[in-house]
């Protein structure tokens, strides 16, 4: 497509629904920034948020991913992780050149409304989105990430926000005293957030669970060797398990049919089923009652939120950086940088990850 800007279009309803489309870029008012995209990252984790586009109760309203980048009535646009450079500017304080890391639409560019400038960064203030989880409205200057360093620079849309999820729910496990379970077990282990979650519970310290990465029969051996898991089993046998084994399952992917084989297999045994993201979209909800433990849900901005409050920002983003830079120390053999320029290739990306053809050890970066 030979428009000077694009941006990519998705059906509300029929998320297979994807347009390539010319983006007309209006003239900016006062506060706002206009960017270019530089690289964002496309993950299992941004079909979540295409499957939970729609209002889905995780922001506590009427609202859902899709309201962070369209109004109501238009096509969706998808947000993804990256960075952008701005390009034009009607902010004090922020200057064609500066780069920033954040959430934008999948498209070339983005307007921005800026509120709260400062040497860190601002908040986007756009009407829309200021009753959306804050964590989404931040937009961090790189030259004030104290944990950003230059070689990492492509795995931080790969990587960052997959492993921010991945270490806040194994703060959550540590919180509950891991639900009383002995093992727990992790379905889609090949995953960036299950890599996340693996490394952060490996690198506690004192007692904690057996960590179980479940995967296809195909990805076993690979993904044991990587030794994030203390254990790699595949799917088709999870039920060579003790089912006494008091246990807890943590789903990244909402299949149901794994589900059900857990729950089935260890019934009252299962202390906690906690489902983290639904990139398995067409697959069985599993919706019918199921043995053991109700399951639940784990929503990243609200743990945040609560870590922030008992912690405070700054040892908050202290704890963070530490487990970043230990991570960031592996992640290059975990995960290879795949590189795709244009629109064309970015719709291609999104149709890839879509369909579960995505190869989980790559990191794919799109570069508009």
């Amino acid at each position: 497509m030979s428009a000077k800007s694009w941006a990519i279009d998705i059906d509300r309803d029929d998320i297979t629904q994807a347009t390539l489309t010319a983006d007309e870029g209006a003239p900016l008012a006062h506060g706002q920034v206009r960017v270019r995209l530089d690289s964002y990252a496309m993950t299992a984790n941004n079909i979540t948020y295409a499957v939970f586009g729609k209002p889905a109760g995780l922001f506590g309203n009427d609202q859902g991913y899709w309201d962070f980048f369209a109004e109501r009535g238009a096509p969706g646009r998808l947000p993804v992780w990256g960075f952008a450079t701005v390009t034009e500017s009607n902010v004090d304080g922020i200057a064609v050149g500066d780069r920033f890391y954040g959430y934008y639409p999948m498209a070339e560019g983005a307007v921005l409304s800026v509120g709260k400038a400062g040497p860190g960064g601002f908040t986007d203030v756009t009407p829309r989105r200021t009753t959306l989880p804050p964590i989404y409205n931040n937009y961090q200057r790189i030259e004030a990430l104290a944990d950003y360093r230059a070689a990492d620079h492509d795995y931080w849309p790969v990587f960052r926000p997959l492993f921010l999820t991945g270490w806040l729910i194994a703060d959550q496990f540590e919180d509950e005293g891991d639900y009383g379970a002995s093992q727990i077990l992790i379905a889609s282990a090949s995953s960036k957030t299950a890599i996340g979650l693996g490394f952060s519970l490996a690198r506690r310290a004192g007692h904690r669970p057996e960590t179980v990465g479940l995967t296809s029969k195909a990805h076993v051996a690979a993904l044991d060797a990587q030794r994030i898991y203390d254990r790699v089993i595949a799917y088709d046998d999870i039920l060579t398990l003790n089912p006494a084994t008091l246990s807890a399952l943590v789903d990244m992917a909402g299949n149901g049919a794994v589900t059900r084989v857990v729950h089935s297999h260890f019934g009252n045994n299962l202390k906690a089923s906690i489902i983290v993201g639904k990139s398995h979209w067409d697959a069985d909800a599993g919706g019918a009652a199921l043995p053991g433990p109700e399951r639940q849900g784990f929503f990243a901005p609200g743990r945040s939120q609560k870590r922030i409050a008992d912690w405070g920002g700054a040892a908050f983003g202290q704890k963070i950086a530490a487990a970043w830079l230990a991570f960031m120390d592996i992640a290059p053999r975990l995960a290879s940088i795949d590189k795709r320029g244009g629109g064309d290739a970015a719709l291609a990306a999104y149709h890839e990850m879509l369909s579960g053809r995505a190869d989980p050890r790559a990191g794919i970066i799109v570069e508009p």
